[in-house]
């Protein structure tokens, strides 16, 4: 299988024949793999090594995933793929909340999982300006997006958004005027081969506007367009 050659990625399982045949078929198609087994280790892991990926089981010894997950996002803006065993939607909605990019639930194909990375990792990506034409930041009252440095300003404090957060703030501030759908922001986001619950939108969405603090029954940035999906609002 095609991959992206000279990315890592850090799988942390506490299964470890599970976590074993991942690394196994991660190696295979091409990526740098290391192996963590337990909360602790993995935030350590993440430290140390600066994957470009995080395979991140949610059930795990010491911390579990999600409190794996909220520290790692405090240093990193690495692509977490988490894993869960349970099929209640809450936990899926949950490890999103903290900053996970995408899911699978257990049991899943190996090389389903290696596809997910890959296709995380082609995340398409608007190229920069050269800096003698960089394009201005996008204002929409207090909050000003600067694509080419990839920040976020509400007045003047800066925003820590995640990857896909700002991914997806990007892409709704490029066409202000356009309303986008689901499907069309996992699209940009995502890229045009992920295949998932398109709802995972909405997740991502409520963290951004938490973030910004854009309350959703009265947004001033990012506004619900029924029916469709999302456009930028004026601020």
């Amino acid at each position: 299988m095609e991959s992206l050659s000279g990315s890592s990625v850090l799988v942390v399982d506490d299964e470890r024949p599970l976590a074993g045949i991942i690394a196994s078929y991660l190696r295979k198609a091409g990526f740098a793999t290391s192996l963590a087994h337990s909360g602790p280790d993995g935030v350590s892991s993440a430290k140390e090594l600066d994957p470009d990926v995080i395979v991140l089981d949610l059930g795990l010894p010491g911390l579990d995933g999600i409190e794996v997950c909220r520290q790692i996002r405090t240093f990193s803006d690495c692509y977490i793929l988490m894993l869960t065993a349970r099929v209640d939607e809450v936990d899926k909605l949950i490890g999103l909340s903290v900053g996970a990019d995408d899911y699978l639930t257990k049991p899943f194909s190996p090389r389903e999982l290696v596809a997910r990375v890959n296709t995380v990792l082609r995340r398409p990506r608007r190229p920069a300006s050269s800096p003698s034409v960089a394009a201005p930041a996008r204002e929409f009252g207090r909050l000003r997006v600067d694509a080419d440095g990839r920040d976020v300003w509400l007045g003047d404090e800066a925003v820590p958004l995640t990857r896909t957060e700002f991914d997806i703030l990007d892409a709704l501030s490029a066409r202000p005027n356009l309303a986008l759908s689901r499907r069309q922001i996992i699209d940009e986001v995502w890229g045009p081969g992920w295949v998932g619950d398109e709802h995972v939108v909405d997740v991502h969405v409520a963290n951004l506007r938490k973030k910004l603090d854009d309350p959703p029954t009265e947004p001033r940035y990012v506004l619900t367009v029924r029916g469709v999906g999302y456009r930028m609002g004026t601020g």
